[in-house]
């Protein structure tokens, strides 16, 4: 059985990314940070495990992957945690900028780096990095999680090549808007009416599919990409 890790595991996408792999068959790692109990209850319900840690903690999060390590190699990872502070740039403070890329970027290398030699010597594997409409078409008030989203779909491309050679494809996925209760109080029906061709949110196992996809045998020969999904926002 493949074994998943998906960071940020108990967001609405994040769950339901987190049911579709347990659906296809993956004993599922639910990561959390502040969420433990629902991590906690999400995992067992799917035959999975937990892991809570602060993935914004290089040394802990080192640590945590090796103990999950301990129990065979992580073929799937999905770096879906993230964090936003938004806010136009010239009011933001230091702390809101360094937050955002701490979560989403510096966070990707942190769980992504200790798992990468085992997932390799596998001969299979699979990352997926959970970008953003954002860093492809922008947004106001928000230069830092655009900063951030954007800085991922880099690391992809260039850590896609040093993975092909072994069978591991990386590759990002740029949501849209997707419904969520933060997205249905910012965001007026009409207002997604106009931003979006399609008309509507997206849902999150909408998302979850596609992610599911790029983690499977039948995605092995694309990697380095970005693949948003926005109803035709970008």
């Amino acid at each position: 059985m493949i074994r998943a890790l998906v960071t940020g595991g108990t967001s609405p996408i994040g769950e339901a990314i987190c049911r579709t792999l347990a659906r296809e068959g993956h004993q599922v790692l639910v990561h959390a940070h502040t969420s433990a109990a629902r991590a906690a209850a999400l995992a067992e319900e799917l035959g999975g495990a937990a892991a809570t840690f602060d993935i914004t903690d290089h040394d802990a999060t080192r640590d945590a992957c090796e103990a999950l390590l301990a129990d065979g190699p992580i073929q799937v990872l999905v770096h879906n945690a993230g964090a936003h502070d938004d806010v136009p740039m010239a009011a933001m403070t230091h702390t809101q900028w360094q937050r955002a890329i701490a979560v989403s970027l510096d966070g990707f290398f942190h769980v992504a780096r200790p798992l990468l030699l085992p997932m390799m010597g596998t001969r299979f594997g699979r990352i997926v990095a959970m970008s953003s409409v954002t860093a492809i078409m922008g947004n106001r008030g928000q230069a830092n999680y655009a900063a951030a989203k954007a800085g991922l779909i880099g690391a992809v491309r260039a850590l896609s090549l040093e993975c092909a050679p072994r069978g591991v494809t990386v590759n990002a996925v740029a949501p849209g808007l997707i419904d969520s209760p933060a997205i249905a109080a910012a965001v007026p029906v009409e207002e997604v009416r106009r931003m979006v061709p399609a008309r509507r949110l997206g849902r999150p196992e909408e998302v979850a599919e596609l992610v599911a996809f790029l983690c499977s045998a039948r995605a092995g020969y694309i990697t380095g990409q970005t693949v948003s999904i926005n109803g035709g926002m970008a």
